[in-house]
């Protein structure tokens, strides 16, 4: 059963590990991976990710992409977004922004002192179009 708008944003805005998938030019199934993001009602998921990936340039082939969350406690809920993207060089502290929503402060520190040393990032904004959601209850 699908979940009200609402909660679909608001389990979207949960800091949880989403599943990113992207289309690949040659016709192999999608790639498909773990990721940080973070989304704030009504506007646009986000994420940071290393400017020469893979997944950028997958990403920027397509023009689009697709987040997935669940959660699996009171009630199993998923929620799928997909839609098109804008990409940017990742903006100070966008980074960082990120790692202190996922980790504890000392990880998220020992995190960071490690990311000073990672290639150039791009900041990749995905706008919300299409919506797939159900709550599949206590299972």
């Amino acid at each position: 059963m699908g979940i009200p708008l609402k909660d679909r944003q608001d389990l979207l805005t949960q800091p949880l590990i989403a599943a990113l998938s992207v289309a690949r030019e040659d016709g192999r199934a999608p790639l498909t991976v773990p990721i940080w993001y973070d989304y704030t009602p009504g506007g646009d998921a986000w994420f940071v990710t290393g400017k020469d990936s893979l997944k950028t340039r997958l990403i920027r082939a397509a023009g689009r992409c697709t987040l997935m969350v669940e959660r699996l406690e009171p009630t199993v809920r998923y929620v799928s977004v997909e839609g098109p993207v804008r990409i940017a060089d990742a903006a100070e502290g966008e980074a960082e922004a990120m790692a202190r929503r996922y980790l504890p402060p000392e990880a998220a520190d020992a995190y960071l002192a490690q990311a000073a040393n990672f290639p150039p990032e791009v900041t990749i904004r995905l706008t919300p179009e299409h919506w797939i959601s159900a709550d599949l209850g206590s299972l």
